[in-house]
């Protein structure tokens, strides 16, 4: 994985592109579909106009959008799952097609999103480019000044106010987006699905509740591994019962940020269970040999749980799609942790 992997999520992406005036006063502010998107597979079920609230205000969206672009990291999920493929989606990392997961791609139905690039700002030209009649970026680090531009090409969508940055609540996303795309009982049934699924997970594993637990990117980067504070990236172990270490986030640089932890301080992670999002077998030498990883009693004692390349993308996803991956392939390795059972393996 890049060196832009999840640690994109710890600062913006970078300066904006400059746009001039006249680029956004052509394109009027609300482009129009000149047809319906064929790739679509489901039909509105609420009546447009439609009207969302975020961080920057009120958005108006007048008709059905049929030209969706994703400026932030995940919404393109939300958007397969609801039946409405995006006409873009936004490169984070893993390079997968279209800026598509596996777990998601079944649900393309035919669609070929263009994949825009974020490590240097908004593409604002190219996302003029593709006439879109909505922009949505729920989980992107949009400023004022973005919105305005962004607004002034398509009505944007934004995430709500208060959201940190990159860690936007998923419920808050996949209501957000579901509805603007007029399909607000379908994103509560998504919502519920996923919630009913964490519930009955915790019931079938007691062994779980109350049992302490770290999350942790899996490897060090510039001489420090990154570890997410309780409440940051966490529901997928919180939802089961367990209990984050507590304290982390005294090491993070600013509020809503992951833990900054020292190879010297890896005892600080500790815990019942350690997952670590591994991505392939090539790296776990360098997280075994970062500081007293080898030491820690849950990496001894068979309680570390390595996830490969997918499963670390599903987690850092936490999106409704890619969380129901992450049931299926992480419960059966913390089953295995919190007996002593883990090996140290991706493959789990």
């Amino acid at each position: 994985m890049p060196d832009t992997r999840p640690l994109v999520r710890l600062a913006a992406l970078g300066a904006a592109l400059a746009v001039t005036a006249a680029l956004l006063t052509g394109c009027g502010g609300a482009a129009t579909a000149s047809a319906e998107n064929a790739t679509y597979s489901t039909e509105p079920s609420d009546t447009f106009p439609v009207t969302v609230a975020h961080q920057f205000g009120e958005t108006t969206i007048a008709a059905e959008p049929q030209r969706v672009v994703v400026v932030g990291l995940t919404e393109q999920d939300i958007l397969l799952e609801l039946g409405t493929p995006p006409v873009a989606t936004t490169e984070w990392y893993g390079e997968q097609p279209f800026a598509v997961w596996p777990w998601a791609t079944d649900l393309l139905n035919g669609a070929e999103p263009t994949v825009l690039q974020a490590t240097d700002g908004f593409e604002f030209e190219k996302i003029a480019s593709l006439k879109p009649d909505l922009i949505v970026g729920t989980n992107a680090n949009i400023t004022s000044d973005d919105y305005t531009k962004l607004s002034a090409i398509a009505p944007t969508v934004t995430s709500v106010t208060g959201a940190d940055r990159y860690f936007s609540a998923w419920q808050d996303q996949t209501r957000q987006i579901a509805k603007a795309m007029g399909r607000t009982a379908e994103g509560e049934k998504l919502i519920t699905g996923v919630e009913d699924s964490y519930a009955e997970a915790a019931a079938a594993h007691p062994e779980f509740a109350g049992r302490s637990a770290s999350f942790s990117q899996g490897g060090p980067y510039e001489g420090n591994i990154y570890v997410y504070p309780d409440g940051l990236n966490t529901d997928f172990l919180t939802d089961l019962g367990f209990i984050m270490t507590p304290n982390l986030e005294k090491y993070a640089a600013q509020p809503g940020q992951q833990a900054l932890i020292s190879g010297e301080n890896m005892s600080l992670i500790d815990a019942d269970v350690i997952v670590f999002a591994t991505e392939n077998a090539e790296s776990l030498p360098d997280l075994l040999s970062f500081g007293t990883t080898s030491s820690l009693k849950a990496v001894t004692e068979g309680r570390a749980v390595y996830t490969d390349g997918e499963l670390a993308g599903a987690i850092y996803f936490l999106t409704p799609l890619s969380q129901k991956y992450v049931l299926e392939q992480l419960v059966p390795r913390l089953e295995k942790a919190v007996a002593g059972q883990s090996p140290q393996s991706v493959d789990g």
